[in-house]
């Protein structure tokens, strides 16, 4: 971002309560938390259920911050100094609203590629995994952990220079609508939706539903230039391809997936296995992108060239093309980070990436905290820390997982609830109690009101009910943990993040 007070004020209508001593002097930087500010930057103040941020003001503008956006007036000694620190304090209708704004006239400056990710899981995963393989040739802004909605979002955007050639945007969403609302904010070059899963059902009603919502951002894809990314391994696929109307308005789309059946997807994988740490190992295949290296070197080291985005960078799959092949061990754990490495491997290549730079990036990717990390006590006890957001689809993924980690000891499984179900919380939470039945599993403890049916569907699927542990919360898992594990033994602690079980995982590690 570098925006001066008056843009701030044209692109936010706002008004100024203090002028800043230079008008013309650049802001580079955006934030509304004030322990976050820096020197330079804007800082914004919301008003929360709990925290206010027009209480903060003095504290930012002692720290250096050059200009402020409130709601209403403040005391006469915060605009003196602001004053004397020569900043200014601009007074807007609604300051949510103005990040909004503020990244929408910055979007028109932006020269880079857009790219946009979404889907029901793995879309943190997967951005992360296209920003490791983009910032091997370009320079890359991408969205920070999983801030995907409304201000997570504008500032992703507010984060890139008009020089930043990749801006990698994740995309959350509630209910239909929300991502459309989005895609007006960031208008994105490319689209990646994941896959379409139970995430949502709660307010979406069917997957059908929730597979129209994703579809938003292939729609939001501009017409002939746009270019879509849709996982071939996913029913939904073709789906979220009508939905869109992606042949009628000519936008190509890549396919990505685990499998190569009778289609011929652009990006799978061949002689695939987990390694004996929990990694995918694999041969990495893509067919189609011959045209798109020279195009990708006539980018490299500077900025993408003015007429990447209407230049078509991949040809539809064709069988006579040669194959590319590269082994490829990706460096998070689990079965599913094939399908999220493959469609970073997608985008890489559609950008001319090579292969085998792709391959590198993927080895070298690191899992965030609370995402599959996987820890060790000092007593030798494995913690699998995957406790940041829970629904059916990671739940078994995660399990399968955790149940592929090399283990001389004791398995044990700590799930809790699953937010956003509603009516089919009973039966999701039961499906995954009997999925869990099923896995080589030596306790199973379920944490929380919603967590009883995993408990109830593991006992109708057949497990033994002396493996079953039925607990309230973090405390009396703690309980019942302590000073009954043994060097060797493993614990996966899953759930939403409202549960707040990473607790359980801190109590165990500290």
């Amino acid at each position: 971002m570098r925006l001066n007070a008056k843009q701030i004020e044209l692109y936010t209508g706002g008004q100024p309560l203090v002028e800043a001593l230079d008008p013309s002097a650049i802001m580079t930087g955006i934030s509304w938390d004030s322990r976050e500010c820096e020197p330079g930057w804007l800082f914004v103040a919301l008003e929360g259920e709990r925290v206010d941020g027009h209480d903060f003001v003095d504290d930012v503008l002692r720290k250096g911050a050059k200009g402020v956006l409130v709601t209403h007036g403040l005391p006469e000694a915060t605009y003196s100094l602001a004053r004397e620190m020569g900043a200014c304090i601009i007074e807007v209708s609604n300051t949510q609203s103005a990040i909004a704004d503020l990244a929408r006239e910055w979007r028109k400056v932006l020269r880079g590629r857009v790219i946009a990710i979404t889907g029901s899981v793995g879309k943190t995963t997967t951005k992360n995994l296209v920003r490791d393989v983009l910032a091997t040739r370009y320079s890359v802004v991408a969205t920070r952990a999983n801030q995907n909605n409304e201000l997570g979002v504008p500032k992703t955007l507010l984060a890139a220079e008009p020089e930043t050639q990749a801006i990698v945007v994740e995309m959350g969403m509630r209910g239909r609508g929300q991502i459309a609302e989005l895609c007006r904010l960031v208008r994105p070059d490319w689209g990646v939706v994941t896959n379409i899963g139970e995430s949502h059902i709660e307010l979406l009603g069917s997957v059908l539903a929730i597979a129209q919502a994703k579809a938003e951002l292939l729609a939001a894809l501009p017409d002939r230039l746009g270019r879509a990314f849709v996982n071939g391994g996913d029913e939904w696929s073709p789906t979220l391809v009508d939905e869109a109307r992606l042949v009628a308005r000519e936008v190509p789309w890549v396919e990505y997936g685990v499998s190569r059946g009778a289609h011929l997807p652009h990006i799978w994988v061949e002689n695939e296995r987990l390694d004996e740490e929990g990694r995918p190992s694999f041969t990495l295949c893509a067919q189609g992108f011959a045209d798109a290296e020279a195009q990708g070197n006539a980018a490299l080291g500077g900025e993408i060239a003015d007429d990447a985005l209407t230049t078509p960078l991949f040809p539809l799959p064709d069988a006579d093309r040669p194959i590319e092949r590269c082994a490829c061990v990706v460096g998070l754990r689990g079965q599913h980070n094939m399908a999220n490495a493959c469609a970073a491997a997608a985008v890489g290549r559609a950008m001319g990436i090579p292969l085998d730079e792709i391959a590198r990036a993927l080895h070298e990717a690191v899992a965030e905290s609370g995402r599959a990390e996987v820890l060790t006590t000092r007593e030798g006890v494995i913690v699998m820390h995957d406790a940041y957001n829970a629904n059916p689809d990671s739940m078994r993924a995660s399990l399968k997982t955790f149940c592929a980690l090399p283990v001389t000891g004791r398995r044990i499984a700590v799930l809790g609830d699953m937010g956003e179900l509603g009516e089919y919380a009973r039966a999701c939470h039961e499906s995954i109690g009997a999925f869990a039945a099923r896995l080589p599993l030596d306790e199973l403890v379920c944490v929380g009101e919603l967590a009883r049916f995993i408990a109830d569907g593991a006992r109708a699927a057949g497990m033994d009910g002396g493996k079953i542990i039925e607990k309230a919360g973090v405390a009396d898992v703690l309980a019942h943990l302590e000073g009954g594990l043994d060097a060797g033994d493993a614990v996966l602690v899953k759930a939403s993040h409202f549960m707040g079980l990473e607790r359980v995982v801190e109590g165990l590690v500290s």
